[in-house]
């Protein structure tokens, strides 16, 4: 085992699992192959980065992650109504994710809310916002960052 503990510079090999407030599960590497980050490298959100720093391989810790630190709050203004032309060829069905291009070229997922007559109303928010997320890691391995 090395001495190594989380911080910048580090690569660090985890599992993670993530929950919501009611237990639902998010996501895990558990059944699969473990994560591997740089960290501070932008992977983790840095509310996800700043309960493991300091931690050592064989540390195990759950910690909640509120919204702010996690996905941001649930934004109403993130909410846009938009014509059915504007998805061209797309069917919107309730539910579905989209893809669509901002002023800035930049793809936005939004999920299709309510769909009245030429109306849709598309959230932009994203699907996570507002949530307060329990973060579950299991550190297996810290060591130096290696550039090639």
């Amino acid at each position: 085992m090395s001495d190594y503990l989380i911080d910048d510079g580090m690569e660090v090999t985890l599992h993670f699992t993530l929950k919501l407030e009611d237990g639902t599960l998010v996501d895990s590497t558990k059944d699969k192959a473990p994560a591997t980050f740089e960290y501070g490298d932008g992977n983790l959100p840095p509310g996800f980065e700043h309960p493991i720093k300091g931690m050592a391989a064989g540390q195990e810790g759950t910690f909640q992650i509120t919204p702010e630190h996690a996905f941001g709050q649930h934004n109403p203004q993130n909410i846009q109504t938009l014509k059915r032309k504007d998805f061209g060829d797309q069917e919107a069905e309730i539910g579905m994710v989209m893809s669509f291009a901002d002023k800035a070229g930049t793809e936005l997922p939004g999920v299709v809310k309510t769909i009245d007559g030429d109306r849709i109303e598309v959230d932009f928010n994203h699907p996570l916002s507002g949530r307060t997320l329990t973060f579950e890691v299991e550190v297996l391995e810290v060591k130096p960052v290696t550039t090639h």
